[in-house]
C-alpha cells in the first residue's frame, strides 16, 4: 500500500494549522460536509427540479431519524475524520459515538465540550475548544476507518453542527477509542499552543526564505507596483503597517485601496479586495488574531500560503482622492513540489454577484429564495473560508422594550436580527447541498444571534471583531475553514441566507459583502471581476 495514504493522529491534527496543505488538489474520492439540525422541512423537488420550503427556520428540530428516544444526529461511512462539533447549548442528555460498530464514548453532551478522557477537571484547550459568545466549538479530531454514527439522547440541547472529511478507500485512519493516549494529547497540546499563537506564529520557515520589504507611494487614483518576480516559489507572508497621517479617514482609505495578485501571468487576477476586507475586517481597522490573517492596529499579517509557477505581479490601486504610503513586508519561498501540481490562491470581494444564476429564483417569492451567495466557481480546488461584512441599520422604534435591548426573542419590538440565515454549500453539482447549517451565527461557531448583546471574539477559526453593542450598524464577521476545507473536483456553490432586502421596512438598510477566500487549479481563472467598492 502507498504509504502517503497511511495518516497517522499527529498528521490529522498538523490539518488544523498547516496552510500550505490548502494548495494541494483533492484527490479521487476526498469530500467532506456538514451534519446539522436544520429544519428537514427543506427539500429539493426531483420532478420539478424546484425547491421546497428552502427558507423554513425551524433549525433546531433536525436529524436523521431516530432510534428509540435518541436521534442519530450524524452517520457516515469512512474513512474519515470529523473536525468540528458544535451546539448552541449542550445539557445533559448524552452523546453516544460508534465508531467502526463499536460504543466508544457515552457521555453528558455537555461534558463533550468540557472534559477530556473522561477526567473530572474542565478540559484545557481553549483554542481546540472555543466558547464564542456562548457557542460551544470542539475542534478535537475524532477519526474513524469504516464507519461513525452519534446518537444524542432526550435532553442533550439545542441546535447541532457536525463538520467532517471522507478520505480515498484505501486510506488508513487511527480509528478513535474513546481516549487519547499521552503521544496523542501532548500533539494537541501542541496545536493548541500553535492557534494560541496566530499571528505570532508565522508561516512555516525555510531555509533561503527571500523577505522584501518596501515603503510605497500608492498616488491617488493610480496604481503601484508592489512586486513583479518571474520564475516559480511561493508568497509565505504578507504583512502591511497602516502608518496612516493623522486625521485620515482610516475606514475610507482601506476601501479605497485595492490589492491585486496575477500568478503566472495571467490576464486576469486570482486576487482582488479592498485592502481591509482582503485582511479580514470591515469597516477600517478592528483588531483580531486568525490562523491565516488578522490585523491590528500597527499591522495587517497574512500567512495564506501562495504558490506560483512563472511569476507574481502584486500591485495596489488607490481608488481615493489622497497619497497613501505603505510599508509592505513580503517573504517568498523556494517550492517543495512542483508549480504545477499546486493550485493558486484566490481571494475576491464582492456585493450581490448573482454571476450566472437566474436571480428571480433567489428574490423572495422565488425557490431558492433566501440564498445570497457567497462564492461561485468552477474548476477542481478548496473553498477555505469567508470574511462577511453586513451592514444593517435601522430607525430605533419609539416603542418601548418590556426588557432591555428591543425586548427578546419574538416580543421585540423590531425585528433587528439579520443572521438567521443558513450556510449552504452544493460541491461538485449537487442538487442538494451536502453543508446545509442552521444560522449565519452557528456557521461562525457563535449562538443565540445576539440577544443581549452583541459581543465581539476572536479565535483561529472564526471571529468577529466589530460589531455595535445594540447591532445598529456595521458587522464584521469570519469563518476559515483550515482542516475542514470544502474540496471540489468540477464546481463550488456556497450560499448563505439573507432574509432582509437590502431595504427593508421603507428605510432600515441591510447589506452584504463578501471576500472569499479558496484554491483552484493553475491557469482555471475564477468568474470574478473588479467591482464597485462602495457600501
Amino acid at each position: 500500500m502507498d504509504n502517503k495514504y497511511v495518516l497517522s493522529y499527529e498528521q490529522l491534527i498538523k490539518r488544523l494549522y498547516d496552510l500550505e496543505a490548502l494548495a494541494v488538489p483533492p484527490v479521487d474520492g476526498e469530500t467532506s460536509g456538514n451534519f446539522s439540525s436544520y429544519d428537514r422541512s427543506s427539500v429539493y423537488n426531483e420532478e420539478t427540479d424546484m425547491y421546497e420550503n428552502w427558507g423554513a427556520n425551524d433549525d433546531g428540530s433536525g436529524y436523521i431519524r431516530k432510534e428509540g428516544t435518541s436521534i442519530v444526529a450524524f452517520e457516515a461511512d469512512g474513512p474519515g475524520v470529523i473536525w468540528r462539533v458544535w451546539s448552541a447549548y449542550p445539557d445533559q442528555g448524552h452523546i453516544k459515538i460508534y465508531i467502526d460498530e463499536e460504543l466508544v464514548l457515552d457521555q453528558l453532551f455537555k461534558d463533550y465540550f468540557e472534559k477530556f478522557n473522561g477526567e473530572g477537571c474542565p478540559i484545557n484547550f481553549p483554542n481546540l475548544t472555543p466558547i464564542l459568545s456562548r457557542g460551544r466549538n470542539s475542534y478535537i479530531p475524532i477519526a474513524f476507518q469504516k464507519n461513525c454514527k452519534i446518537l444524542l439522547e432526550e435532553g442533550w440541547g439545542n441546535y447541532y453542527h457536525i463538520t467532517y472529511s471522507k478520505f480515498p478507500e484505501d486510506t488508513v485512519l487511527p480509528s478513535y477509542n474513546g481516549r487519547f493516549d499521552n503521544n496523542t494529547t501532548i500533539a494537541l497540546a501542541e496545536a493548541d499552543r500553535i492557534l494560541q499563537q496566530r499571528g505570532r506564529y508565522p508561516y512555516q520557515k525555510k531555509q533561503g526564505d527571500c523577505t522584501v520589504n518596501g515603503v510605497y507611494n500608492v498616488k491617488a487614483g493610480s496604481k503601484t507596483v508592489i512586486c513583479d518576480k518571474k520564475g516559480s516559489g511561493a508568497i509565505a507572508s504578507i504583512k502591511v503597517k497602516p502608518n496612516f497621517e493623522k486625521g485620515i479617514d482610516i475606514a475610507k482609505v482601506l476601501r479605497d485601496l485595492t490589492i491585486s495578485i496575477k500568478w503566472d501571468n495571467d490576464a486576469k487576477p486570482a486576487v482582488w479586495a479592498p485592502l481591509g476586507d482582503f485582511f479580514g475586517s470591515a469597516p477600517g481597522i478592528n483588531p483580531y488574531r486568525s490562523l491565516p490573517i488578522g490585523m491590528s492596529e500597527e499591522l495587517f499579517y497574512c500567512y495564506w500560503y501562495m504558490p506560483f509557477g512563472e511569476g507574481v505581479l502584486l500591485e495596489i490601486q488607490n481608488e481615493g482622492d489622497k497619497d497613501v504610503n505603505l510599508p509592505i513586508e513580503i517573504v517568498f519561498q523556494a517550492l517543495d513540489k512542483p508549480a504545477d501540481s499546486l493550485m493558486r490562491f484566490h481571494a475576491k470581494w464582492h456585493k450581490n454577484d448573482f454571476l450566472y444564476l437566474d436571480k428571480k429564483r433567489y428574490a423572495e417569492g422565488g425557490d431558492k429564495w433566501p440564498d445570497w451567495p457567497l462564492l461561485l466557481t468552477k474548476g477542481k480546488g478548496r473553498f477555505c473560508g469567508v470574511h462577511l461584512h453586513v451592514l444593517n441599520t435601522w430607525e430605533k422604534p419609539a416603542e418601548k422594550p418590556e426588557s432591555w435591548w428591543y425586548g427578546r426573542w419574538d416580543r421585540k419590538t423590531i425585528d433587528w436580527w439579520w443572521g438567521e440565515g443558513d450556510e449552504k454549500f452544493f460541491v461538485d453539482g449537487e442538487k442538494f447541498p451536502s453543508t446545509f447549517g442552521t444560522g449565519s451565527e452557528d456557521y461562525i461557531g457563535y449562538a443565540w444571534a445576539a440577544e443581549p448583546p452583541f459581543s465581539m471574539f476572536d479565535s483561529a477559526f472564526a471571529c468577529q471583531p466589530f460589531t455595535p453593542i445594540d447591532g445598529n450598524g456595521h458587522t464584521s464577521v469570519s469563518r476559515f475553514h483550515i482542516c475542514d476545507n470544502i474540496p471540489f473536483n468540477s464546481s463550488f456553490e456556497g450560499f448563505i441566507e439573507k432574509y432582509k432586502d437590502d431595504v427593508w421596512e421603507k428605510t432600515n438598510r441591510c447589506l452584504y459583502a463578501a471576500t472569499c477566500y479558496w484554491y483552484q487549479m493553475p491557469g482555471e481563472e475564477d468568474l470574478y471581476d473588479k467591482t464597485e467598492t462602495n457600501m
